[in-house]
Order: C-alpha cells, then sequence, then structure tokens
C-alpha cells in the first residue's frame, strides 16, 4: 500500500480504492485502523477459501472497537462496480437482501476499510442457501463459567461426535468460548442440521447439569457453558475463522488442534501473534471445506426421527 492524500489505496491489485484513516486508532490497545486492514489482506490466502460462495454479514465499528456498531447485512450502496453481492430472499423482510461476498483480497480490504472488525460468512453456500455446509457447536461461557469448563464440554462433544463416527474441529471464538464445526454434505435443511446439534447438547447437559445448558433465559446459565445450538439457523452467522474480534489486543478467532484446546490462552492469538502459528502450521481449518460427513447415520444412533 502506498500514500494516497489522507488515506491509502492498494498497489498491485487488479482493482483499487482509498482506505480512509489508516492511522485512526481502532482497538483498545492501541492497534490501528490499518493493522486491522492490512492484517485481512496478509491473511487473506487463508480466509478467502473459507468465505468463498459465501454471503457476508458485516459487524461494523466505525469509531473502533469500543465505539458504537451495527450488524449490516445489505451491501452498501456505495460499494464498487467490481464488488460481488449474492441476492438472497429474506422471509423476515418479505424481500431479497444483497449481501456482500468476498472473493478475493480487494473486497476483503475494502470490507475492513468500512470498519468490519468482524467477517460473519453463511453456514450455507450461495448455491445451496437452504443447506448449511456444517454444524457448529457454539460453546459460550456464561458469567461464573471458566475456559477449563468450555474446554470439559468440548472434549465430551469430541468424543460424542467420534463415537458417532463424525469428526468436528475446534477454533478459538476470539473470545471466551469455542466453536467446534462438524463438516456435512450441503444435504439437510438448517432446522435438521439445528436438531442434531441440540440432540449431542442434550446428551452433553444430561451428563454433568452443573457444567453445560440449552437454557435460554440468560440468568440460569451462571456458572455453566451455554451450548448455542440455535446457531445453525438460516441467516444467523458465526464469526468466521480468521476473523478479528472487536476486543483488547485485536483477538483473532484462531483454529486449534484437539490436543492443544486445554492448553491455549484463547486470547493469545491476536492480528500481532498470529503469524507465527501460520507459519508453523498452515490452515488448520483446511478440512473443513474438504467435503462434508453424512449425518443419517448418527442421526439413528441418537434416536432422531
Amino acid at each position: 500500500m502506498v500514500a494516497d492524500g489522507d488515506g491509502w489505496s492498494p498497489l498491485g491489485l487488479d482493482r483499487s480504492f482509498r482506505i480512509t484513516n489508516p492511522d485512526k486508532p481502532f482497538f483498545p490497545g492501541g492497534e490501528t485502523k490499518g493493522d486491522l486492514i492490512a492484517f485481512y489482506a496478509a491473511i487473506a490466502p487463508l480466509l478467502l477459501p473459507h468465505l468463498r460462495d459465501r454471503a457476508i454479514v458485516l459487524a461494523r465499528f466505525p469509531n473502533g472497537a469500543e465505539g458504537e456498531w451495527f450488524y449490516e447485512k445489505q451491501a452498501p450502496s456505495h460499494r464498487p462496480d467490481w464488488l460481488p453481492t449474492a441476492p438472497l430472499w429474506s422471509e423476515h423482510r418479505g424481500e431479497a437482501i444483497d449481501f456482500v461476498t468476498a472473493p478475493d483480497v480487494e473486497s476483503l480490504m475494502w470490507i475492513a476499510n468500512l470498519g468490519a472488525i468482524e467477517i460473519h460468512p453463511w453456514l450455507s453456500r450461495v448455491a445451496t442457501a437452504d443447506s448449511p455446509d456444517f454444524a457448529i457447536f457454539d460453546l459460550d461461557p456464561a458469567d461464573g463459567a471458566t475456559w477449563e469448563q468450555v474446554v470439559t464440554v468440548a472434549e465430551v462433544i469430541r468424543v460424542a461426535l467420534e463415537r458417532l463416527g463424525l469428526v468436528g474441529y475446534p477454533k478459538t471464538s476470539g473470545a471466551t468460548g469455542l466453536h467446534v464445526y462438524v463438516p456435512i454434505d450441503a444435504l439437510y435443511p438448517y432446522d435438521r442440521v439445528r436438531r442434531f446439534v441440540e440432540t449431542i447438547g442434550r446428551l452433553v447437559v444430561g451428563a454433568d447439569p452443573s457444567l453445560a445448558t440449552l437454557e435460554w433465559d440468560i440468568p440460569k446459565r451462571a456458572g455453566k457453558v451455554f451450548i448455542d445450538h440455535n446457531q445453525n439457523v438460516a441467516g444467523k452467522t458465526i464469526a468466521s475463522v480468521y476473523s478479528v474480534r472487536p476486543r483488547p489486543g485485536a483477538p483473532v478467532s484462531t483454529p486449534l488442534l484437539w490436543p492443544e484446546v486445554g492448553e491455549v490462552d484463547p486470547a493469545g492469538f491476536t492480528i500481532g501473534t498470529l503469524w507465527e502459528r501460520v507459519s508453523r502450521h498452515g490452515d488448520l481449518f483446511a478440512p473443513v471445506l474438504r467435503g462434508g460427513q453424512r449425518i443419517e447415520q448418527a442421526e439413528r444412533a441418537l434416536g432422531i426421527p
């Protein structure tokens, strides 16, 4: 990137645009908007495959992580002509929404320039919008719960999946929780996938009700890990792997190896510290993209009609 007036413009890219306020502090630790954009440009080779052919919801923070923010589904009207969008029908609105997509590094950088700290792709691809190609266990520690509890719940889910003949892949949420992705063939409607995740969640809760919960009433979750099966709903999204989160240090949602889940500091992977790990491991979430798994046999074992 090179200076261009009071902003910056990418050089050597097929498309260009003006980057605004790159020196603006964006995180409590002093990381700037330019740091955010530079991170997304650098991580693009790993991140873009996970965004390809997916509608994206933007979590925009125009004044940084500590300022007011909002989700944006409809692609901004001032988007460049070269930025592709994906029109998907919204039952709630009764009309199609033109979602942003990110097929290339220029699109990703343009999104970051909006102040979109977080990137939330759909669980399904545009061509199979009604059928997700992974099921997600979103493990969220409620007030009073610990990371150690999150790790225990994740391990129980790993074993349950293994006994069902399935493989899950963990990543930090980038905040306080953990996400377990189960790649599946894009054959099943969202409500079927949600029921599958909920059923396993109920087994986990039944094994130790003091450890985990599916309780929707927030005060009743205290001291427990909330297993949010309702993330598996059409149009609902979750922070992507390699998405930055609006927290001190600019942490990044980072894929993990199962043996290290209990050993890592979930806040330790940031836009400044992730690179040694990426150099060592590459994309640990690549298997999530390499074809799905069928869930019929697991459903029968779980007694799901």
